[in-house]
């Protein structure tokens, strides 16, 4: 069980995400009915559920298309700020959907969005996006965790890249899940094909923290907390750092982040910023709900 749906002592983001008040939700448009995700935002936070445990949040065409809907729907919200990704029943997301008529093979005619694309967005949206495993993650589900800029999984799941048992390969999400793995860790886990604990999960680097079940959300609203003391061009502009400069040359690196340093100290929300800390107050974009608390 996710949490008690509204449960009036869970921790602030249990309550947001189990409960419809003062919340608005949008279902995005599926051609798979089974394939529900549930979209909601309250308080800066986007939170998108996968809902179709009875096939483990596979990823159907239908379960890709709202997926992706519900994604691109968050990232134009400008009252959104952090996007967590979660989702209901024992597994998070078992990969791809091998109930389909043809796993893993992209019909044209249906598909508004490709798993590729999703991942691609993930990484590339101004937003922060966080994962919340509540249950096991297998095969594709991995890629669409490792996306996510920060990731929380419970400490009892189990998460494989299980591809070579079936006759395939973690082909596509290789390319978000080998940047944070070593060589050796990632032969193994590939060519074994052995699921593993959450805890090596953190190990290897794909996810950023295992905590047991009754602490998953306390842990993500920690992240949250931290999350939204940052600027929200500041944050985009980091994510836009974690993926571009790595790429480079040393040389292209300090051409880039030169003139990119600059331009944020000159911002208007960097002179904000600048103006808030020298007078010991927070920030304007911390939202008044936390501007009191400790930071974390």
């Amino acid at each position: 069980m996710l949490f008690a749906r509204g449960h009036a002592g869970a921790p602030p983001f249990a309550r947001r995400l189990g409960s419809d008040n003062d919340a608005r939700m949008a279902e995005s448009p599926a051609t798979d009915p089974i394939a529900t995700v549930h979209l909601t935002t309250e308080n800066g936070i986007a939170t998108i559920v996968l809902d179709a445990p009875e096939r483990k949040n596979a990823l159907s065409v239908g379960m890709v298309n709202a997926l992706g809907d519900s994604l691109e729907a968050a990232i134009a919200d400008p009252e959104a700020r952090v996007i967590v990704i979660t989702n209901t029943g024992n597994t998070f997301c078992a990969g791809a959907d091998l109930k389909a008529d043809r796993p893993g093979i992209v019909d044209a005619d249906q598909a508004r969005w490709t798993f590729i694309q999703v991942m691609e967005r993930i990484m590339n949206a101004p937003k922060p996006v966080i994962g919340r495993a509540n249950g096991h993650v297998t095969a594709g589900g991995v890629g669409l965790l490792a996306a996510c800029d920060i990731s929380v999984l419970r400490d009892d799941a189990k998460i494989g890249f299980t591809e070579a048992r079936l006759g395939v390969s973690p082909a596509v999400i290789s390319v978000v899940c080998l940047p944070k793995m070593r060589r050796a860790d990632a032969s193994e886990l590939f060519l074994t094909a052995d699921r593993f604990t959450a805890q090596r999960a953190v190990e290897v680097g794909l996810v950023n923290a295992a905590v047991p079940a009754d602490q998953l959300d306390d842990k993500i609203e920690e992240y949250l907390d931290k999350v939204l003391r940052g600027g929200p061009l500041a944050l985009a502009a980091c994510k836009e750092l974690i993926t571009r400069v790595p790429q480079m040359s040393t040389s292209e690196a300090f051409e880039f982040t030169g003139p990119f340093s600059a331009a944020l100290f000159a911002s208007e929300e960097g002179q904000a910023g600048i103006a808030a800390f020298r007078e010991h107050r927070p920030a304007p974009w911390v939202p008044a709900d936390r501007a009191g608390r400790e930071n974390r």
